[in-house]
This record gives structure tokens, sequence and C-alpha cells, in this order.
């Protein structure tokens, strides 16, 4: 099938250029020359296989334009779509902007036919795979559902939006179905009963397999028990239907269904908590009948504890959880706050979460009441509570003063962040006194989404300067740096070491073996280390280099000298799939 690729430039010649390489070349090719024509085409017509999108335009930018793609994208459920930027500019800083906002490539103008087909397939190649391998970390292979910890992240982030009814559903007497017909039956009952899910629970629902016969679904909407009754009914009928069409009218298992049921958010929307309630549902409809359904109350609650002097773990959870979370920051008292401070604080080192305090204080100007100076102090928490999220949180230190504990933020967007609080809540205040601010950042790179710790990177270059830039730019990082000063010293590392590197970095221009004969070198031993992504380093790369080094099966090119904030984006961009492979496919790290 045709790859299908967008070029979206206000410049005709550029279009029309890009349009005849790519048609040549048995490519699908749609011309745009604005971004909003991005938009809206992409909202009638689909996404395509990938973007070119050039970064000066009138009106709105590349940026703009990307940045109000992922927005459609995310709206419409769409996944995202690889996008190379286009561009004459050889600043470093729009090549790290671009990287930062997650662009996949750049492409200098104009075009190099050759250079142009390789990153585009350099990149299509890459999204590919990486979509295969989340896939095949996500996906249970027998019913297409998500796994189970695929199903722990995405209804952790339904539950904390959504409205309508988590479900416990376990299959009745399935076991027999086996022992009886054997296991390919089974694996034919459970892809059925898959397919059951899909086609009863209303649109927009989300299901996954946790277990061999044990399923887990959020169903849209449904917030009234009639419609539980009814979906747990029509689960039960069309399972008995399937069954009998596949093993037969004779057959006389007592397959069904048993479903705990529990409202979201009525009664929180912690899914672990909620699923925990929800299994123990479960568990009275197995014990009372089963091929029914029991749904979650705290009367239910109460009746089952009865007059025990003893709490269970269930009705605990119950007392302690927090019910109908708004989307606010927590607030607490300081005795609370220091408690859950000191435990925030160890969790952000363990998970290595980057993290700002900030210290607001109110000032009393001269002439205002007492009274007046208190409420406004009473009005200006508020306003912080209201601004901030749910995963941050304040406390109130002085009746003047709010200490404020914001969660995975960027350094760069703090300052952003508190003139926005301060600001909007001066506006139509009249003689509003004036609010200072103290911050302290504290940044934990282990945050960045790899999981770097155990990454190392090759870097081969006879030229110590380099090396020593390098080391330094990707050290603080994490990362595993190992640098050799020729292609003969990388290849006897390469002949000798036990685990490979996750990438190299490699100078093309070296006495003696030089960066292309090392690729070809490492190609013809096959392996692991024939499959390591190689990005060349140089000071000055031509079309023809360019070319040949793409050719060789090169991610990149960095140029020299070295920009760390440029080589630290590139590097993160391509690591991606090294890590990937290495955590979905079981390779040695």
């Amino acid at each position: 099938m045709a790859r299908w690729i967008m070029v979206v430039d206000d410049d005709m010649a550029n279009l029309q250029m890009a349009g005849t390489i790519l048609s040549k070349n048995n490519m699908r090719v749609t011309a745009l020359k604005s971004g909003q024509a991005l938009l809206n085409y992409i909202t009638e017509h689909g996404a395509p296989d990938l973007i070119l999108l050039d970064i000066m335009m009138p009106e709105m930018d590349g940026f703009e334009t990307l940045k109000n793609l992922r927005k459609l994208e995310k709206s419409k459920g769409l996944s995202e779509t690889p996008v190379i930027f286009l561009t004459a500019d050889e600043k470093t800083g729009t090549e790290s902007k671009g990287f930062e906002v997650g662009v996949s490539d750049f492409i200098r103008k104009p075009f190099n036919p050759e250079v142009l087909l390789r990153r585009i397939d350099n990149v299509i190649s890459m999204q590919k795979e990486m979509d295969s391998l989340k896939n095949e970390a996500t996906i249970d292979k027998l019913t297409g559902f998500l796994n189970k910890a695929a199903t722990n992240s995405k209804l952790t982030q339904v539950c904390l939006l959504g409205v309508g009814t988590l479900m416990m559903i376990d299959l009745d007497s399935f076991k027999l179905v086996n022992d009886l017909y054997g296991h390919e039956m089974g694996d034919k009952v459970l892809i059925a009963f898959a397919n059951i899910i899909r086609e009863t629970l209303p649109k927009g629902s989300t299901y996954g397999r946790i277990g061999g016969d044990e399923f887990v679904a959020f169903s849209f909407g449904t917030q009234d028990e009639s419609e539980v009754a009814n979906l747990t009914a029509l689960l039960n009928k069309r399972l008995v239907e399937a069954a009998k069409e596949m093993m037969g009218e004779d057959m006389q298992i007592p397959l069904g269904t048993s479903v705990g049921a529990v409202f979201v958010p009525k009664h929180g929307n912690d899914y672990a908590s909620l699923l925990k309630v929800a299994d123990k549902c479960l568990y009275n409809v197995k014990k009372n009948g089963k091929h029914g359904y029991s749904l979650y109350s705290l009367d239910a609650l109460s009746d089952q504890d009865g007059n025990s002097s003893s709490l269970n773990l269930g009705s605990l959870d119950e007392i302690l959880s927090e019910r109908n979370i708004t989307n606010v920051a927590l607030q607490l008292d300081m005795d609370a706050f220091t408690n859950v401070y000191r435990y925030a604080t160890r969790y952000f080192i363990r998970y290595n979460v980057s993290s700002c305090k900030i210290l607001f204080t109110v000032e009393r100007p001269e002439g205002m009441e007492e009274e007046e100076y208190r409420n406004y102090c009473d009005d200006f928490g508020n306003h912080i509570r209201e601004s901030l999220r749910k995963s941050d949180m304040l406390t109130r230190c002085r009746y003047n003063q709010y200490f404020v504990l914001v969660t995975d933020v960027r350094e760069e967007f703090v300052d952003r962040i508190v003139a926005s609080i301060i600001d909007s809540f001066r506006q139509n205040r009249q003689n509003a006194p004036g609010i200072t601010y103290e911050s302290d950042f504290s940044r934990n790179e282990g945050a960045a989404a790899l999981d770097k710790q155990n990454a190392t990177i090759a870097v081969v270059d006879d030229d110590e300067i380099v090396l020593d830039a390098v080391e330094n730019a990707l050290n603080e990082y994490g990362l595993k740096i190992v640098t050799f000063k020729s292609g003969e010293d990388f290849m006897e590392y390469v002949n000798t070491v036990e685990r490979v590197p996750d990438l190299i970095l490699l100078d093309i221009m070296m006495p003696g073996t030089d960066g292309f004969e090392v690729v070809r070198k490492i190609r013809d031993i096959g392996g692991d280390i024939a499959r390591v992504p190689v990005v060349f380093l140089t000071a000055d790369v031509d079309e023809e280099t360019e070319s040949k080094g793409l050719q060789m099966g090169a991610l990149d090119f960095i140029r020299k000298p070295i920009i760390a904030e440029v080589l630290r984006v590139r590097v993160n961009h391509i690591l991606e799939l090294s890590v990937l492979r290495k955590r979905y496919r079981g390779k040695k790290s």
C-alpha cells in the first residue's frame, strides 16, 4: 500500500518539487498551503502516514500548526502522526525547540531528492516499529483487549475523568469448557466473549483482560442500576447463544458471566480502590448463585458488615478515600501537610519527579483594615487552590502566607504559572495588596520518559575536545558514556564486550578506520551490534555525504562543534526506540 504523505508549505515551488519527488517514488501526496488547511483536511479526511511541515508560514507557523494538530488528534482519538519540519534555518535553537515539541526530524531546503526520501523512510519505519513494540506490550493477543498492565494504566486515566460504571466481569464455569472441549475451544469462547463485550457495552467504553477468564471494563455513561442489570443480562444471553453455536445446542455447561460494578465518580475516581470494591461485589455474586451482578453502595457495605466491631480492608478504604475529587489542588493544615510533604519528597526522589516549591506572601498595604486584609488573604488562598491542578497541594503556614508544592512541572513554566495566579487574582480588585513569592525548583532528569539508567552510549571521535563535550552534555542525564579515539579501538571493544551499546555517536573523518568503514564492519558482524542506531558526528556535511550516510542506515547527523542542548534532545529522541526494543523484546540490559 502506497505511503500517504502530506506536504504543507506556503511556497508553491516547494510543494511542486516535493510532490514530484514523492510521486515518482510511488507515494500518495497531498499538497496544502497553510497550517489551517492541514487541520481542516485531517478533520474531514483523516491523518496520513507522515507530514512534511514548513516552519516559516504566515498566520500559523509550523510550531503553532503542530501544537494544534496534537490537540486535534487527541480530541478525535487519533494516534500522533510523525512530523518532519522543512526549514532553511540553520539556527540550533530552532532545531532544539522542534525536538522538544515532538517533531521527528528536520529536512533542509532546498530538497535533495535522495536525502528527502531516506529521511522519510527512516521516520516512518521507526514509527511503525515503535507502534508495533508498544502494541505488543499493551494488547492481549488472544482477545485484542488491553492486557493487564495496559488496562491498569488506561483505566487509571479513564476513572479520573470519566462518568460511568467500572465492571469486573468473570466467566462462570469456564473451566469446564477447557476440561470437556479442550483449550482450543476455550480460546474460541474467550474470543467470542470479548466480541460480545465490545458489542454490548456503550460506545466509548474501555475494556481489558486481566486474567484467564477475568475482564474489566469501564461502561461509558452507565449510571443507573437498571442499565447495569440490562447489560449483565445481555452478556449472559449472548454468551450462551455463542457457546451453543460453537459447541452445539446440547451443550450443558452452566456457562455465564458474573459482574461486580461500581459507579464512577459517585464512589470515587481512584481506579485501584474502585477495582477492589468491584472485585468484592463480584465475589458476592459468585457466592450467591452466579450469572448476575452486584452493584456497590455504602448501604450494602454497612448491611454486610453488620455490627462487627472490626473493619475489613474494603470498608476502611471507603472511610479513608476522598470522594468526588474536584479539579483543584489539595489543601491541608500544617500538621497533615508535613507528613504528606515528607512522603511526596521521598516519592519524587525515588521516581525522579521534578517539582517546585513556592511560598506566596500577601503584603499588607498601608491604611488597610485588619479584617479586610485577612479576608483578602483568605480569598487569595482559595484562588491558589482553584488555579492549581489536583496533583498539586498547598498549606497555609501564616495567615498571610501559603506554601505550594507543584508537581511534574518544567522549570521554564514556573514563573508563568505564578504570574498567572497573581495577575488573575488582582484583576478587577482595586487597591489590592502586593503579592510576592519565592520559588525553589527541584530537577530530576531521570523523570525523562526513558529508562536511561541502564542506557550506554558509545562515542567514537579522534578529537578529545569532542569526546569531552559529549560526556559533559550527557553524563548529567544518568547515561553511561564510553569513549574511543579511533575506529580501531571501537571495533576491538565491539568484538569483546558482552553488552552492545544503545546508541553510537560516530565521527566520519578519522585517520585509519573512518566512520563509514566502522558502520560497514558492524553491519557485517550482524546480531545485536548491527541493529544499534548510529548517528554521525561531522563538522561539515554536504549532500553527498549525508546521502551516503543515510543509505548506510545512519539515523541522523549532528554537526560539530557540539551544542549541548541540541545533542541532548537528539539523543533523547533516538534513544526511545532503542529502549523500547529492550523493554518489550527482552534484550539484555
